[in-house]
C-alpha cells in the first residue's frame, strides 16, 4: 500500500496533461499512487493517460462513473487506498517537494496546505486570481484559516493532504454540493480540524480560458452565499445574541433574502442614511448606531478600506463577533 493516494478528475485537460503528469513522477517522495478519473473527455486526454499508466504501475485511470468533478472525486476517492489523501488539479504543476511537504506536517486531526502560485501562458493573469493567491498565502503566514472562511475558500482545493480517517468523519466525497472544494473546506471547519501550513509554494495554478471556474456554471456566482449563510448558520449563530447585517449592496441584498427565508431574526443596516426605513425584501434598514451590544455581526461590504472602518467600529461598540462576507 502506498502513503499518499492522489485523487485527480480530468475532462479535456489533453493540452497540458503531460505536463502535470511530468510534475506528479518528479516528485521527491515516491510512495504515492495516482488516481485519474476521465470525466467523459472528448480530446486526447485519455490515450495521455493511458500511455502514462503503463510507463508506472502507481499510475490508476478509471472511468467517471457519474459526470462532473463530484462524482469523478468520488470515484477516485472509492478506489483509492492510503492513508493521506490529496487532491489534484489536471492542468496545473506540482513543486518537486509538494507531496514530501505535505506529508511531513499531515497529523492526524489536521489538513496541510501551503503556499500557491497561478500563472497563465497564453495571456497576462488577471489581477483577481493574483489577489487570491496572495491572500491564501497570508493566511498561511498569519495562520487565520478559520477566522477569514466567509470571505472566500480558505484552503486551495489542488493544495491540500489529510488523513483518510479525518476525510471519512466529515463525509469526505459524498456530498453534491457546489463549489465542491469550500463545501469540503467548511466540514474540515465544522469537524474542528487545525490547519498545519507549509510556508513556501508548493503548487502552481494554471488559468486558462477553458478552466472549470471559468466555464462551470456551478462557479460563476463566487459569492457562494446559500453555501456561507447555511454553515455560518450551523457552526457560529448563537440564538441568544442579537444578529447583525451589515450592507444593502449586491451581496447584503442576498445574506438578508437567505436569513429572511431561513426565518432567522437580523438587524440589517447600513451607513447609507437613504436607504434607511426603505424596506428590500420587506425588511426595513436602520443605521449602524441601532447595533446592540454583544450582537453577533456579518459583514457585507467590499473594499478593505471600509472594512476596517467597519471593524474598528464595531469592536468600539463591544459587539460579539465580527465576520466579513465578501
Amino acid at each position: 500500500m502506498s502513503q499518499i493516494s492522489i485523487l485527480m478528475p480530468v475532462r479535456n485537460a489533453g493540452l497540458f496533461l503531460e505536463s502535470t503528469l511530468e510534475s506528479i513522477l518528479d516528485q521527491c517522495f515516491n510512495d504515492w499512487e495516482l488516481l485519474m478519473v476521465d470525466d467523459h473527455s472528448e480530446d486526447d486526454s485519455k490515450s495521455i493517460m493511458e500511455h502514462y499508466m503503463s510507463k508506472d504501475d502507481r499510475i490508476i485511470l478509471l472511468k467517471n462513473q457519474g459526470k462532473g468533478i463530484i462524482p469523478a472525486l468520488r470515484t477516485a476517492y472509492e478506489a483509492s487506498s492510503s492513508p493521506m489523501v490529496t487532491r489534484m488539479d489536471a492542468d496545473d504543476l506540482m513543486t518537486a517537494d509538494k507531496l514530501q511537504d505535505l506529508q511531513a506536517v499531515c497529523r492526524p486531526g489536521h489538513v496541510a496546505t501551503a503556499k500557491v502560485s497561478y500563472f497563465r501562458e497564453d495571456a497576462p493573469l488577471a489581477d483577481g486570481f493574483q489577489r487570491y493567491a496572495e491572500w491564501l498565502n497570508t493566511l498561511i503566514d498569519e495562520k487565520g484559516h478559520w477566522q477569514e472562511i466567509y470571505k472566500e475558500c480558505v484552503i486551495p482545493s489542488p493544495c491540500w493532504m489529510m488523513h483518510r480517517e479525518d476525510l471519512e468523519s466529515i463525509g469526505a466525497f459524498d456530498h453534491d454540493s457546489y463549489p465542491e472544494d469550500y463545501d469540503l473546506v467548511f466540514r474540515m471547519y465544522e469537524a474542528g480540524f487545525k490547519v498545519a501550513g507549509v510556508n513556501k509554494v508548493l503548487h502552481h495554478w494554471r488559468d486558462h480560458s477553458e478552466r472549470a471556474s471559468r466555464t462551470d456554471p456551478n462557479y460563476q456566482d463566487n459569492r457562494f452565499p446559500q453555501l456561507k449563510i447555511r454553515y455560518y448558520l450551523k457552526c457560529d449563530h448563537l440564538a441568544d445574541h442579537p444578529l447583525v447585517l451589515w450592507g444593502a449592496g449586491a451581496k447584503g441584498k442576498a445574506l438578508a433574502k437567505l436569513l429572511l427565508e431561513e426565518g432567522t431574526s437580523f438587524t440589517w443596516v447600513t451607513d447609507n442614511a437613504k436607504k434607511w426605513n426603505a424596506p428590500i425584501h420587506g425588511k426595513p434598514l436602520t443605521s449602524p448606531e441601532q447595533i446592540q451590544p454583544k450582537s453577533q455581526c456579518i459583514i457585507a461590504i467590499a473594499g478593505e478600506t471600509h472594512q476596517r472602518e467597519i471593524k474598528k467600529q464595531l469592536v468600539l461598540s463591544d459587539v460579539s463577533t465580527i465576520h466579513f462576507f465578501c
